[in-house]
């Protein structure tokens, strides 16, 4: 039997967290609510140590993400964008700047969480913009 890989719910758990960090209003990575909330879900490690490296990236180049994605969206500013998009987009950009995921691994798992989370055009909205912003990436290096 074969092994499934940790960061496809390592991705949901991330979305799951930096949205309860959103609703709270809390805008900075705390490693005490990180463990707190991974251990209410008792998420297995290799899943937790996926999620932690996401989402403390994430809050560490929040910055810069935000500029990203702010930038290759057309006259949708991110105060705009539900939270759930916004978060997923923030995911994308973070995996599309720092890891070695293929380009379309990261799109294809940010438009199923879009689907299974946001609203019936968030699967659309995400794809496009990442796209454009992957491409934009590309066009830099």
């Amino acid at each position: 039997m074969s092994q499934l890989r940790p960061e496809p719910l390592a991705r949901e758990f991330s979305l799951k967290f930096l949205y309860q960090c959103e609703s709270e209003k809390l805008y900075y990575f705390s490693h005490n609510h990180f463990n707190s909330f991974f251990s209410y879900f008792s998420v297995p490690g290799n899943i937790q140590e996926v999620a932690h490296r996401i989402c403390e990236g994430v809050f560490n180049k929040l910055g810069e993400i935000d500029n990203f994605i702010e930038k290759s969206s057309n006259k949708w500013k991110l105060s705009r964008m539900s939270v759930i998009d916004r978060t997923i987009l923030r995911i994308g950009t973070y995996e599309l700047l720092e890891s070695d995921t293929p380009t379309k691994v990261i799109l294809n798992e940010a438009v199923n969480l879009a689907k299974t989370y946001g609203t019936e055009h968030s699967g659309r909205f995400v794809n496009g913009l990442l796209d454009a912003l992957a491409q934009r990436l590309r066009k830099a290096s």
